[in-house]
């Protein structure tokens, strides 16, 4: 089914009932909008949301259009641009069927319609599944998570914005039936050495990993990568799990999993700021354990650089140095306030701690003090003084694109700040690994060059020399444009400290 509306010159595509995984889709979107001459794409499920950001883009949807209709629309300046940018869709969508991550094509037997008949399915193929990934919009994310825990399934739910009602709900019955609920919201996470949600490609080793985090966890291994040490499970709990509501029901449940692999050797727990009596609990099931637990709870410890450095040491290696990367020319500080823009929670976090202890009251969106007003964004996220922001929070991923998968708010938002008079230095993350934007260098690059070098950049690169976009490469671009490269989040964020006059 094909409309076009001829005054926005968006051609929209309906095929009905052709149900398609939302993360391949992210992919499949990008990949379109970047086709030269197209200038907006969406091939998305046509979700409540996603309609929304159809009208955006002035396209009209034929009525009875519902969740279970894939969507695919493309504005172009001429006709021959959007056939070949819907080609390419056609293209990248049936390689999805082919690789097995879409629900049609490239097999003979209907789809199955219910996680139940999909397990019975892979069970009668001989490879009974032992894990469900849930990526559905947060709204019905626990339905599906029921389902896959009713039927013998541990489930990692991707989704965000599920309501912590069914967080807890979901968890309870996990613990009732002997399973594990990773997230929701858990965008990271390694399971027996397969890396699932945004992973970074890194060595299989003895340490295990809970995370109440999905960058923090990133940023741990990476660390670990570098200075040789490996991991090999991450279980990722969401970023609420040790809030006062949750209760840590996940991470406790968690420890015990790795606390029985003989293979893990040391645990580390890595959080955004808990609740004091959740870190109060966790500390007490840590010290029960056989295991030895590194825990880095930010707000009550060391940061996650320090503790990387405690597992390596305690492995009997040296201290490690972590890498870092500089332009060819001087940075020179500068007088004005301190504005970080960040695609990682935890990392802002993190960066929030650092800096507090020199800068005072820092605003943001994710507030280090919810309920100060000093600590506290206004909802155009606009703010005189020190600021960080976090573009990858719920609240602004609704219906649109993770900054780690499509960096383009953020860019916008790099690009104003660098032009602002009252901006002393800016401090940013860019993720790599599977799932996140090929190239993210490139485009902070271009707008560090675009700005004429007058402000500071400092950068957090999250990433290991195997991941796909090349470590070496994304600092190399970065570096060429003026900026400072880390890989330490904690120590990029002392290093904007010091470029601040």
């Amino acid at each position: 089914m094909t409309s076009k509306t001829a005054a926005s010159a968006t051609t929209v595509q309906i095929r009905k009932g052709a149900y398609r995984d939302s993360v391949a889709l992210m992919s499949v979107s990008r990949t379109v909008a970047g086709f030269e001459g197209v200038t907006a794409a969406l091939v998305a499920m046509a979700t409540e949301l996603n309609l929304e950001l159809l009208a955006q883009m002035d396209a009209e949807v034929p009525s009875g259009t519902g969740p279970n209709d894939l969507v695919i629309a493309v504005r172009a300046d001429d006709e021959a641009t959007r056939s070949a940018a819907l080609e390419l869709a056609d293209t990248e969508l049936a390689a999805m069927g082919r690789s097995g991550t879409g629900s049609t094509g490239g097999d003979d037997a209907a789809p199955p319609r219910s996680m139940r008949s999909a397990v019975e399915r892979a069970a009668g193929n001989g490879t009974p599944p032992a894990l469900a990934l849930v990526s559905v919009p947060g709204r019905y994310a626990a339905a599906e998570a029921f389902e896959a825990l009713e039927t013998g399934l541990d489930v990692l739910i991707f989704s965000d914005n599920v309501p912590v009602a069914h967080e807890i709900a979901l968890k309870e019955r996990a613990a009732e039936l002997g399973r594990l609920v990773m997230g929701p919201d858990c965008g990271t996470a390694v399971v027996g050495g397969a890396g699932l949600g945004f992973a970074n490609t890194v060595r299989p080793g003895p340490v295990g990993i809970v995370a109440a985090s999905g960058t923090g966890a990133q940023q741990l291994m990476c660390l670990l990568d570098a200075a040789g040490v490996g991991v090999g499970h991450c279980l990722g709990v969401g970023g609420r799990d040790l809030s006062a509501a949750v209760g840590g029901r996940s991470t406790l449940q968690a420890l015990q999993l790795l606390d029985a692999d003989e293979a893990t050797e040391r645990i580390v727990v890595v959080s955004k700021p808990p609740a004091p009596e959740v870190a109060a609990a966790v500390r007490a099931a840590s010290a029960a354990l056989d295991t030895p637990v590194h825990l880095v709870l930010l707000g009550t410890g060391d940061d996650i650089s320090a503790a990387a450095a405690e597992v390596v040491t305690a492995f009997g290696a040296p201290a490690p140095t972590w890498p870092s990367w500089f332009p060819a020319g001087a940075v020179t500080p500068r007088a004005g306030a301190l504005r970080g823009l960040f695609c990682g929670g935890t990392l802002a976090d993190e960066a929030m701690l650092v800096a507090a202890r020199a800068l005072g009251p820092i605003a943001s969106n994710i507030p280090l003090r919810p309920g100060e007003d000093a600590w506290t964004l206004p909802a155009d996220l606009r703010h005189d003084g020190h600021l960080v922001i976090d573009f990858g929070d719920d609240t602004l991923t609704a219906g649109r694109p993770h900054p780690m998968i499509d960096p383009s708010v953020r860019e916008e938002r790099l690009r104003a700040e660098l032009a602002d008079p009252a901006t002393g230095v800016v401090l940013l993350d860019l993720v790599l690994g599977h799932g996140a934007h090929p190239d993210p260098a490139a485009g902070v690059a271009a707008a560090v060059r675009d700005s004429g070098g007058t402000v500071p950049v400092v950068v957090t690169l999250c990433g290991s020399s195997g991941d796909p976009q090349g470590l070496e490469r994304q600092a190399t671009v970065l570096t060429d444009a003026g900026a400072e490269v880390y890989l330490s989040n904690a120590a990029a964020a002392r290093r904007a400290l010091e470029l601040l006059e």
